[in-house]
This record gives C-alpha cells, structure tokens and sequence, in this order.
C-alpha cells in the first residue's frame, strides 16, 4: 500500500481492490500468474470500462446526430457528454474544442494536413525533438517532402533530457510548428512542457503536444500549458482503442479546413458547393466511435475517482524500486536516465538480445516490450537497435517488480551469462 499526504490528509493507494476491478490480470500464462509491465503499449481496462461499451451496446446503440428517435437521442447525449468528460480531464475552455479520432497519430495527422499544411512553404520549417516516436516524425516528414520545407530536430542529453539550450537557437524566423512528446515512450522522460511552450510561443511559434504517455500519469491543464494543440489515445489510458482525442485551441478550429469529408460534417451539399459545420464536428466525418468515446470518457472518471495524485505517488514508488533493483542485476544498462520520469524503464543486458529477454520473461509469465519502441532515431542516439521496457500502471506492485528481477536472473541462467 502506497501513502501520499495531500494537505492535511494522508491518502493511502490499496492496490489488490483497484488489481479486482481488472479481470484480465487474473489469469496465468505460461503457469505463471500474469504479471502485466506493458502498460506504455496499453493498459488494461477496468471494470467499469468493460461495462460502460457493453451497455451501450445492450440499451442505447444506435446512430448519434442523426435520429430522433429515443435510442439515438441516448446515444448522442452520451456521446456528447463523453465530450465533456475529455473536456474537464484536459481543462479545456469549452467541448468544441476537443474532436474525437482514432488515436494520437490520427490527431497528429489532422493537425499536420488541416492546420499546417495550408500555412507552409517551400523553405520553413518544422521542429520536433530526438526522442519523437514515430508518429510525431513521419506526419512532418510527408508534409515537408511535398511543400520542400525542412525538418529539424532538438537533441537530447546523454540521460535522455530536451538540450533546452539548441532549443532556443533551433527556434527560427522559418519554424512554422513545434511538436513533441509529454512524455518519452522509450526513456520516460517527462519534458518541461510550459516552459517550451513559452519559449516557442516568445518567438510566435505553435505547440502541439503528444500526450499518449502522459495522460494516465500526469495532472494536464491545456489552458494553463498554453499549448495549441494536446493528443492523446484512449488505450493508452485505461480505455478502449480506436478512440482518442485532439485538443485544439478555439481558433485554431475555427480556421482550419476539414481534412475528410462525408457524413455529419456538413451544413448543406448540392452538387456545386458543401458548407461545413462548426468544429468538432467539422473533423468528425462519418459514424464516429460512439462505444469507444462512452468507453474512454468511463475511463477517465474510473482514474479520477481512484485519484490521481494518489496514482502517480503510487507508479513514482513502482519506478524507484525498479530503478534500484534492475540495476543491481549484473549486465543491465538502462537507458533514460532523466531526472523527471514516468514509471517506464527501457534497458539492455549484456550477452542478451531484447527479444530473447522478452521471450524468456514470458516463459515466466511476466509481459514487457521489446524493440524499437517506433523511435528507431531515438535507438541510434543511444547507440543500441533495441531495448526491453518494463512500463507500469497503477494496479502494478512491489512483489511484480521483483519478479520481474529474478525474471532477469533467469536470463542470465538461461542464456549462460
């Protein structure tokens, strides 16, 4: 059990009632209880999630925007007030501001074909960061191959920290957008986002941030970031995949174009002209994921409801001792050594590929990432084609970090290191 005071109280994290509501952790594979450290892949859902889908299917499924009848109208004022809920998760002005998609890299996407496209030329520039993945990479590329602009990249330290200082000189009269992760996939790294974004914006330069790591770990106020642009992907965060959400600022939205076009997009068609309806549903073509945003928006108020203060105190907790043990494991690099991390710990092992780690770590019943993570730049930075990455959610423990070391014995055993 985790303790954090918060002002006069002290509020304790029982972690087995919370491992309950998760009927997926309680399972063995391969003879072994599961112990679950993939979490910056996906996370698993709670209860309250599984339910949330399957109602909408049992009572209320039914076409939103488009019905009057009663199931219709159910299901778009859940719809709606799924809206809502990602509205208050970020701190949003107002629900216009947040477009249901498919995940961060479909927000990427929009933002990078309706918002900056238009405003590019021949000779700007787009800046990211050396610890993108790859979906905060590949969008900007596309875009800079077909407009002739450049691509430029803010380095990171050997501990896997922004260098703030090339930062500042990358910043140019040409930079047309800044785009970088709150958190890093691979290292963990929790980047300074305020104040890059008062740095960027000193100079009129747009933020989008990816949120996909950092929304189940980390308190977010988009009006108080300043940011222009927030994505993030609801299986990432403890709800259902195919959904996920862009935050875009009031009158970016506004101004942007529609980037797909069909369904209840539209104020009027005739065969001359369309006119489009006002944001969100402007970049919502088609029928959208009702089920998914019910799903996601259950999430959100399931985490609020466990607190999550409480939550972060408890992965901080998860992520020193992981820290302390993997290290006294002979062999074992990690890489990501950042003094703001979440609970993800990417590591190597010497005389030991990271898939034979990780298909030795299955035999024992305990599930990491192995790879690239989708940041194959980030791998060279750190002069290694692959690690294995232990990341952990809230309903992880103490006794699963200590499996997963004598996991790592086992590979030296196995592997006759």
């Amino acid at each position: 059990m985790t303790a954090v005071t918060t002002g006069a109280m002290t509020l304790p994290l029982d972690v087995e009632p919370i491992r309950a509501q998760f009927p997926v952790l309680h399972q063995e594979v391969n003879g072994q209880p599961l112990a679950y450290l993939d979490n910056a892949a996906t996370t698993q859902k709670p209860r309250a999630v599984i339910d949330a889908v399957s109602g909408f299917y049992e009572r209320d499924c039914a076409n939103v925007h488009r019905g009057v009848h009663a199931l219709s109208a159910r299901a778009t004022e859940a719809y709606e007030a799924a809206r809502g809920s990602v509205q208050r998760r970020l701190n949003a002005r107002r629900p216009g501001e947040i477009v249901f998609v498919r995940g961060a890299t479909e927000a990427i996407n929009l933002v990078a074909w309706s918002f900056l496209r238009p405003r590019l030329q021949a000779g700007d520039e787009i800046l990211v960061t050396e610890m993108e993945h790859h979906a905060n990479i590949v969008p900007w590329q596309l875009l800079c191959q077909q407009i002739g602009a450049q691509l430029r990249v803010v380095p990171v330290t050997d501990s896997g920290e922004l260098r703030l200082e090339a930062l500042d000189g990358l910043l140019g009269d040409r930079t047309r957008l800044l785009a970088l992760t709150h958190v890093s996939n691979a290292l963990g790294t929790i980047n300074p986002v305020a104040e890059i974004v008062a740095r960027a914006h000193a100079r009129g330069v747009p933020v989008l941030v990816d949120g996909a790591q950092a929304l189940p770990h980390v308190a977010m106020d988009v009006q108080a970031l300043d940011v222009d642009f927030y994505v993030f992907s609801g299986h990432k965060t403890y709800g259902p995949s195919g959904i996920g959400a862009l935050y875009g600022k009031h009158e970016h939205l506004q101004a942007m174009p529609p980037w797909q076009g069909g369904g209840e997009m539209i104020l009027s068609v005739t065969f001359d002209r369309t006119t489009f309806a006002a944001p969100p549903l402007r970049f919502e073509a088609g029928t959208p994921d009702m089920e998914g945003a019910i799903g996601l928006a259950a999430a959100l108020e399931w985490l609020e409801s466990v607190g999550l203060e409480r939550a972060a105190a408890h992965e901080r907790e998860l992520l020193d001792h992981a820290t302390r043990a993997l290290r006294s494991v002979p062999g074992v690099r990690i890489i990501g050594t950042a003094a703001e991390k979440a609970a993800i710990i990417s590591f190597t092992m010497e005389g030991a590929h990271p898939h034979d780690i990780g298909t030795i770590l299955d035999h024992e019943g305990i599930a990491v990432r192995t790879g690239h993570h989708c940041a194959q730049p980030l791998m060279r930075r750190f002069g290694v084609p692959a690690t294995a990455r232990a990341s952990f959610a809230l309903y992880n423990t103490h006794a699963e970090v200590e499996r997963l070391v004598e996991g790592l014995h086992q590979v030296r055993r196995v592997l006759g290191r």
